[in-house]
């Protein structure tokens, strides 16, 4: 069965868009923790720092994944994608689906 490219690059899209969309709303949590205690409210600044530090480490996550959507498109380009990268057997489109820039099939994912 071969791959979809039209579905693809839509699922690829779709996931770059929202990506974009949850950092840009989330930048405000992870713009620096001031020390006024009355802009925090009745948040303890560790609290805060907390908080911010969590919204960094997603913020790392989505560029992470944001980062393998795009090599998801070369793979795309190359007529690479859809195909594990340990065994060279094709990814299950439901796998696709729910990641669309999955390199691996299930078995090779769960060595």
């Amino acid at each position: 069965m071969a791959v979809d490219e039209k579905l693809a690059r839509a699922r690829l899209d779709a996931r770059k868009t929202e990506l974009e969309a949850m950092s840009a709303m989330s930048a405000d949590d992870r713009a620096a923790v001031t020390l006024d205690q009355q802009s925090v409210g009745r948040l303890s600044r560790m609290d805060a720092m907390q908080q911010q530090a969590m919204s960094q480490a997603q913020e790392r996550a989505r560029a992470s994944e944001l980062l393998r959507i795009d090599q998801a498109f070369r793979r795309l380009g190359d007529g690479e994608y859809g195909y594990c990268q340990e065994c060279g057997e094709e990814i299950p489109d439901k796998r696709l689906e729910i990641d669309p820039s999955a390199v691996s099939c299930v078995k090779c994912a769960d060595k």
